[in-house]
């Protein structure tokens, strides 16, 4: 099977001060089209594991393959191009910048990645017009809600069509009705065919919309499991999976 992600025996050590290991040995592959949750305690490492498959830091050894991309082999200017054209962020905090309209947020990757402008806007315009942001391109960031700001943000995670979204504590800055909102989007986007890579440390929410949870603990995997979707009336059922099927 060909994955998506692909990382074999990673592992991240800070040696700024004290040894810190982050990661220790993580082997990790997700399908095109998975929703992954990745969950654990602070300090069990989901950040880092984000940071190394979005390109922004580098395994100290191991392998990560993103999308037909070598990342441990990569240059900074292939990280560069990976960023812009392979994957999608999703902040905690939006991220937005504040001096840019809504449209203009949207499209700040499109034109890093040289699309041409004609193409990105019509591009954005779709985008905001299904995430139901049609009537706002030109208010900022300060003029609109928690939940209005991360649609924005994923509009912007999609303007490049990214093989892979990743999504950092997507609802952790939002009311609970918003968060929900949000989380219902990128269920949608999943249902549609979009790879989601969830990081939260809110096992409740991994459980309602991954479609597997991974959940890491002292930088290691500690379980891997998928879950089996059942009638509405019932729970849904956790799968551990062996080696060979994660």
């Amino acid at each position: 099977m060909s994955w998506l992600v692909d990382l074999t025996d990673v592992s991240k050590v800070f040696s700024s001060g004290a040894k810190t290991v982050a990661l220790d040995g993580v082997t990790l592959r997700i399908g095109g089209g998975e929703f992954t949750a990745v969950m654990g305690p602070s300090g069990s490492g989901k950040s880092t594991l984000l940071n190394l498959i979005a390109g922004l830091d580098r395994a100290t050894s191991g392998s990560i393959v993103v999308d037909g991309v070598d990342l441990t082999r990569a240059n900074e200017t292939q990280l560069a191009r990976y960023r812009r054209s392979r994957v999608g962020f999703v902040f905690q905090f939006f991220n937005l910048l504040s001096n840019l309209t809504v449209m203009e947020n949207v499209l700040v990757p499109a034109e890093l990645a040289g699309v041409p402008g004609a193409q990105a806007r019509a591009r954005a315009k779709e985008l905001l017009k299904e995430l139901g942001m049609a009537g706002l391109h030109g208010s900022y960031p300060s003029n609109l809600s928690g939940g209005q700001r991360q649609r924005v943000a994923i509009a912007r995670a999609l303007i490049n069509r990214p093989a892979l979204v990743l999504a950092d504590e997507p609802t952790g800055a939002l009311d609970s009705g918003s968060g929900e909102q949000v989380m219902a989007l990128l269920d949608d986007l999943n249902q549609r065919g979009q790879t989601i890579l969830l990081v939260t440390h809110d096992a409740k929410l991994a459980a309602a919309h991954g479609r597997r949870i991974v959940t890491l603990r002292d930088g290691r995997v500690e379980d891997d499991a998928r879950i089996e979707p059942r009638r509405s009336s019932e729970p849904r059922e956790l799968v551990r999976l062996g080696a060979e099927e994660a």
